[in-house]
């Protein structure tokens, strides 16, 4: 699926049609392309601070924010790397703790365009370049990398961490994890496992969440066979969740509270970014700053419920439950909203997905997580998506109560004033909870 951004800042959109223009403008695996850009400006992957990189298919990038969150209450300085932005390309690269500057920015991508330009790098490669630059030219006391798609030939798989970290595993990208390859399992979880695993490296901890067998024994074989330390959930470390999270392991237990980020899923990323830190030895960071990050860590377009502003406005009276936002774009983030979605509240779902996603098992999930679901689908801006009109018919099949198509998120809202919901959902695009948050003036910090 082609990556792309623009910029309000002339300096930073000319760079960035450069780059539009000399890379492929899609998700391209492999380590080759990203091994020589770096060479040409100077290997910054290995000057960087002390590193937790962290893969998944859901659940990393909340995994990294608890990590963020955690280290800088205990008032350490921290670089971020993560994908994708939802408004504004700058949200890619986090400088010491705040969003990198366009007058930064520009320059770096120059840089980066200037060295390697006729190598074919594709947009996260060269973006990935960029941001290696910044942290390594920035003092900071660690760097939280989050890997792009998959793990083995994801172009940040060429750090050298401190500790490694895989979230939750499910089916998605299957057209890059699933490709045809020698070698490699044939059970798709298990071979999704396996590109996750492979960020593994030799005497590097590898902790993990608890998975099913398949998925368990092929992560189990790559951190062997990279010579990793595997420190399983159920095995190394647990945690469970009720009123509080409870976490343990070898050296003791801690009481936490619950993330403000909703969902039990939630809290198995902290818990997942608890373990990273206790199984590291570089970086100490007391118990009440972990308590402290578990509570405050925010993560936009992550069940972010909406607050007043233009987009909002239009749906005229509040329903009673709020306005949810969440990038869902696969079964199982499908999953983490219905697990957690009040059954007996009327619903209504605005809808936008990427036309390379599994469309139907995300419709399947969140029209059955309440008795009565309204749907209007729309397009994704700027995407190849799922036509709305295939989208709606395939809602009512599934037992929607009603599903109807929209051009746009505002229209979709203003169909939606009087209709009865109590409780709106935005979901099944990251790039479409973008434009949510752009058109209600939250932009992400």
């Amino acid at each position: 699926m082609p990556d792309h951004a623009i910029s309000t800042d002339p300096a930073v959109q000319a760079q960035l049609d450069r780059l539009w223009s000399l890379s492929p403008g899609a998700d391209v695996l492999g380590l080759s392309r990203i091994t020589v850009l770096l060479a040409r400006v100077g290997n910054p992957h290995l000057r960087l601070p002390p590193v937790f990189h962290v893969a998944g298919t859901n659940g990393k990038g909340s995994t990294c924010a608890f990590l963020r969150a955690m280290l800088e209450a205990d008032g350490k300085r921290v670089h971020v790397y993560s994908s994708p932005h939802l408004v504004r390309f700058n949200e890619r690269i986090r400088v010491a703790g705040s969003l990198i500057e366009d007058a930064a920015l520009a320059p770096l991508l120059k840089e980066v365009l200037d060295a390697g330009g006729d190598i074919g790098a594709s947009f996260f490669e060269v973006t990935t370049a960029a941001a290696f630059l910044a942290f390594a030219r920035t003092p900071a006391d660690a760097c939280v990398i989050e890997v792009g798609l998959g793990g083995r030939l994801d172009a940040t798989n060429v750090v050298q961490p401190m500790v490694c970290g895989i979230a939750g595993l499910g089916i998605d990208h299957e057209a890059f994890l699933l490709a045809e390859e020698a070698g490699t399992p044939a059970e798709p979880i298990a071979r999704v496992a396996f590109e996750k695993a492979g960020i593994a490296k030799p005497g590097v901890p590898l902790v993990t969440q608890a998975y099913p067998v398949p998925a368990a024994q092929a992560v189990a074989a790559v951190a062997r066979t990279n010579g990793a330390t595997l420190l399983a959930r159920g095995e190394k470390w647990n945690a469970a969740v009720g009123e509080t999270l409870t976490y343990r392991d070898q050296t003791g237990t801690l009481d936490l509270p619950l993330p403000t980020l909703p969902g039990v899923h939630q809290a198995d990323n902290a818990a997942l970014a608890l373990a990273m830190l206790r199984h590291q030895q570089t970086i100490a960071v007391a118990p009440q700053a972990m308590q402290a990050g578990v509570r405050d860590a925010f993560w936009p377009a992550r069940m972010q419920r909406l607050s007043d502003g233009p987009l909002t406005r239009l749906l005229g009276t509040p329903p009673a439950h709020g306005i949810w936002l969440d990038g869902a774009h696969n079964e199982s983030a499908a999953m983490a909203i219905a697990d957690n979605w009040p059954r007996h509240v009327p619903t209504a779902i605005v809808i936008g997905i990427l036309a390379n996603k599994r469309a139907g098992e995300v419709l399947r999930r969140l029209i059955g997580m309440a008795n009565k679901v309204q749907v209007i689908a729309v397009p994704v801006p700027g995407h190849a998506s799922h036509s709305p009109a295939a989208l709606a018919a395939e809602a009512q099949v599934l037992g929607a109560v009603s599903a109807a198509t929209a051009e746009t998120v505002q229209e979709a809202f203003t169909a939606l004033a009087g209709a009865g919901a109590e409780r709106v959902l935005v979901a099944g695009s990251l790039y479409l909870a973008g434009k949510v948050l752009d058109a209600n003036d939250e932009l992400p910090s």
